[in-house]
């Protein structure tokens, strides 16, 4: 019988809003895989101080994704090895 029913996880984020010209070379994080193409979704706003004053601009950001698994004891066992009851 199966002790260890560990469950996939799929943990999404999002690269740093920044001008759309210059966001096609953004890499994810290490581990994750970038999932948007080209210049990425432009769906933010990056800032830009000048003196006194901060400019909005729209920006865009690409979207990353990495599988983690999730160790998880099947229904029935329990403890760090799993064991039965």
């Amino acid at each position: 019988m199966k002790k260890q029913c560990d469950q996939k996880l799929l943990i999404r984020m999002k690269t740093e809003c920044l001008p759309c010209s210059l966001n096609l070379e953004t890499q994810c994080p290490t581990g994750y895989t970038k999932i948007t193409n080209g210049t990425g979704i432009p769906d933010c706003r990056y800032y830009l101080e000048i003196k006194t004053h901060t400019l909005s601009f729209p920006g865009c950001r690409h979207l990353c994704m990495k599988e983690f698994e999730q160790p998880e004891c099947c229904q029935g066992h329990w403890g760090p090895d799993c064991m039965g009851k």
